[in-house]
């Protein structure tokens, strides 16, 4: 599946115009984000779109997979363009992905043809463009790292911006357990942020603020505050994956979890995760797990500014030029430390990416089946790599590139 038999390493087309959603295949993708949605019942609220005319700039957050169904439903009748990580044209084809509007881009890479074919889309096509600036499924039910230059591109274009806010969609499907559904309720608002003329008053960094200000969320705060119950019998099993230093014993990648518990296979510390989302210990203090989460940051940039931090692990490559799909590279090694990350698979492949061009990095974790993972691009290719190592720890990772 998803593999490249012809081992095609061509580039794909980054600065192929985009096109226009397929009147065609609207009808399904309407019904069928109806239908994929229907079971959260979905609600959707629009704040001031009234009057509001296509086309215009939608932020998006980006909790999980359901959002990619939401968005068209809040956007309806209107078509849009949807700026899509190279992941996608792999899965379903060019032919469906461009015609479903969407534009490639790789995930952390600065790169102008995206600039430019969203101005195509806005002011040519008069197409509604959809951007996700997380760039990533939510870790631990907050907002991922909002890229610093939104501020500047909103200015840049001078176009309307309306947000779309999601609540649901990280409790429905967690993303360390995708795989595996709660039954919840989703909620989403889309509202008008911007003018033309408001924007040309506002500083950059005025922008920047309110659109992270708007597109801020807290999915356990919200599931406590909306006591909205998540009675599955293993509603735990996976949260070690961001949740991997434990609290009592400062030990790292000893977490494990089952079915509602998650405990320390080192100190034995555990907790209960109860049916609102807060972690219970058993002296029954109650934990909100993005304070975990965040805890975790802190303890990494205190090991990089002591100067402790590094790593140095085996592991296996594989290469996603186009939308043929995946290329095995083969073993290798990595390594990262407070300059850059180094990867090499023996003679053919040596690559450095230093930690001052890196926004973050893309995270996986369990990638088709295959495990934990991370993905460094060029512009060119996407590397995707693994490494079954303890030390190979996806969530430490993201916090140092995102530090450094």
């Amino acid at each position: 599946m998803l593999n490249n038999k012809e081992k095609d390493m061509t580039p794909f087309n980054m600065s192929q115009k985009p096109i226009k959603q397929n009147p065609i295949l609207m009808p399904p993708l309407w019904i069928g984000s109806f239908l994929l949605t229907r079971r959260f019942h979905l609600k959707i609220h629009k704040k001031g779109m009234k009057g509001v005319k296509s086309p215009y700039l939608v932020l998006s957050t980006h909790q999980g997979f359901s959002d990619y169904y939401i968005a068209p439903l809040a956007l309806f009748p209107n078509r849009a363009n949807y700026v899509s990580d190279m992941e996608g044209f792999a899965a379903f084809g060019k032919w469906l992905y461009r015609n479903g509007g969407c534009i490639g881009k790789r995930r952390y890479v600065p790169d102008v043809s995206v600039m430019k074919n969203i101005r195509y889309s806005l002011f040519h096509l008069k197409q509604t463009v959809v951007l996700f600036p997380e760039s990533r499924h939510s870790n631990a039910g907050t907002t991922s790292q909002i890229p610093k230059n939104m501020g500047r591109l909103i200015k840049h274009l001078g176009v309307p911006v309306v947000t779309l806010s999601v609540h649901g969609s990280y409790l429905a499907n967690p993303f360390w357990d995708e795989e595996h559904t709660r039954k919840t309720r989703m909620e989403a608002t889309l509202e008008y942020l911007y003018s033309p003329d408001e924007i040309q008053k506002l500083s950059p960094f005025e922008i920047q603020q309110k659109v992270e200000e708007k597109l801020a969320y807290d999915e356990y705060r919200w599931q406590w505050e909306q006591k909205i119950e998540i009675k599955d019998s293993k509603r735990a099993e996976g949260l070690q994956k961001p949740l991997y230093q434990c609290l009592d014993c400062y030990k790292q990648h000893t977490m494990k979890s089952s079915g509602s518990i998650l405990y320390c296979d080192a100190c034995g510390s555990r907790w209960k995760l109860d049916t609102y989302g807060r972690l219970v210990d058993t002296h029954g203090q109650t934990i909100h797990i993005p304070n975990w989460y965040e805890w975790e940051r802190q303890q990494v940039i205190q090991e990089i500014e002591a100067g402790t931090y590094s790593l140095d692990v085996e592991v296996e490559v594989e290469a996603l030029p186009n939308e043929k799909g995946f290329v095995k590279v083969g073993k290798g090694r990595l390594t990262h430390d407070a300059e850059k990350y180094v990867l090499t698979v023996g003679d053919t492949v040596h690559l450095e990416f230093l930690n001052r061009n890196l926004e973050s990095v893309q995270t996986e974790y369990n990638y088709r089946g295959k495990g934990k993972c991370i993905v460094l691009s060029t512009k060119d290719c996407c590397y995707y790599i693994y490494s079954k190592n303890s030390e190979f720890c996806v969530t430490k990772l993201q916090f140092a590139t995102e530090y450094l």
